[in-house]
């Protein structure tokens, strides 16, 4: 489903980069390390019309990707920044080919993308779900719960998100912390819809530890394998009845095309930020709907920026399992938008206003600002 009508340029002025520090209600485990505190680079488009918000989803530390929030910040500003301020008046759809030469550095382009975008549809007083070709006007909420202190713990958080009206649970797992825990979450709640997530904790050679969670009925398993391994994904997707879905390893359309070829999976997690943007997420979404696979849109832990814009990417038609776009109380008690995503009947609506759709609270945004600067042409 290619963009049906293109956005128009807008003049670009310069960039704002912020570094936030928001407090998550709760700490937040993986395989990969514990989250108190969310850092992530907000993004402002400065331009001659209606400015833009963007949001890099990059860590304090590369631990879930090479990507971090030092480099991002670097990167934006040498390289970045100057090659969409050197074009001077840039439409959405020519970001990610100005960004094409410096190599890597996703996240940060599509913090980038997205303010510019945003700038645009403002402009056009166009919502963001409209442009991206959005059918539905809200989307079933799932939830993200993390490693726990034990599997009595993870079962009292789950029956707490149940009770919340989340539609599908997903369980962080790791070595050790994988069996028991699906088990426990399985025994209490019955055939809910629930998938795991490992974050690529594994290697094949686990294989009889991963074979084991096939009696648990799960709606997939979530990249069991380091994110390059697709070879041996493809191995393990043929000895599990348990569909494997692709997160990490999936980061562009050329390298979700490879995975299918592979049958590296029959599932595929659709981050923005992980591959470049949101144009590209679109042409992930439309090679797996051509290829009849179920895409969901994940999550990283977003601001209320890019959980607008996860919102409106998972109301395109191809998105037909429970995603993480949760309501913004599931991370934060404070949002740094005035209306933050709220959940109701299991779903959260898709923004309609111009652009995100959303406006940004100024007073939260400085207080949670630890670091800013200003780059312009």
């Amino acid at each position: 489903m290619p963009i049906a009508h293109a956005a128009a340029p807008v003049d670009l002025e310069g960039f704002e980069l912020r570094v936030l520090h928001i407090p998550l209600v709760s700490p937040f485990t993986t395989s990969f390390g514990t989250e108190t505190v969310r850092e992530v680079i907000v993004v402002r488009a400065l331009t001659a019309g209606p400015d833009g918000w963007g949001e890099i989803v990059t860590q304090e530390l590369p631990l879930y990707s090479s990507e971090y929030t030092r480099g991002a910040w670097d990167v934006a500003q040498r390289c970045l920044i100057p090659a969409l301020l050197d074009a001077r008046t840039v439409a959405p759809e020519q970001a990610a080919d100005l960004l094409d030469p410096f190599v890597g550095h996703r996240m940060a382009k599509a913090g980038l993308e997205l303010a510019v975008l945003d700038a645009a549809l403002r402009a056009e007083g166009r919502p963001l779900g409209e442009y991206l070709g959005a059918v539905r006007d809200r989307v079933p909420s799932g939830v993200s719960v993390g490693i726990q202190r034990d599997p009595a713990a993870l079962v009292d958080a789950v029956a707490g998100y149940l009770d919340a009206g989340y539609v599908r649970i997903k369980i962080k797992i790791k070595p050790g912390r994988d069996i028991d825990d699906t088990a426990a979450v399985r025994d209490a709640f019955g055939s809910i819809p629930l998938q795991v997530d490992a974050n690529s904790a594994y290697a094949l050679a686990d294989l009889d530890t991963l074979a084991e969670l096939d009696r648990f009925d799960l709606l997939l398993i979530e990249q069991p394998l380091r994110e390059d391994d697709l070879v041996d994904h493809a191995a393990l997707a043929q000895r599990l009845r348990t569909p494997v879905c692709l997160d990490e390893s999936i980061t562009s359309a050329k390298a979700a095309s490879d995975a299918l070829a592979l049958g590296a999976a029959s599932v595929i997690n659709i981050k923005a930020g992980r591959v470049g943007g949101y144009l590209e997420a679109v042409q992930i979404h439309d090679l797996c709907r051509d290829a009849g696979v179920p895409v969901w849109c994940g999550g990283m832990i977003e601001t209320g920026i890019g959980r607008a814009a996860n919102a409106a990417l998972a109301a395109l038609p191809g998105f037909t399992l429970p995603g993480d776009v949760s309501a913004s109380d599931r991370f934060y008690t404070r949002d740094i938008v005035t209306e933050p995503a709220v959940m109701r009947d299991g779903h959260v609506a898709v923004p309609t206003g111009p652009g995100l759709g959303v406006e940004i609270d100024p007073v939260a945004l400085d207080d949670f600002t630890v670091e800013r600067v200003e780059v312009r042409r």
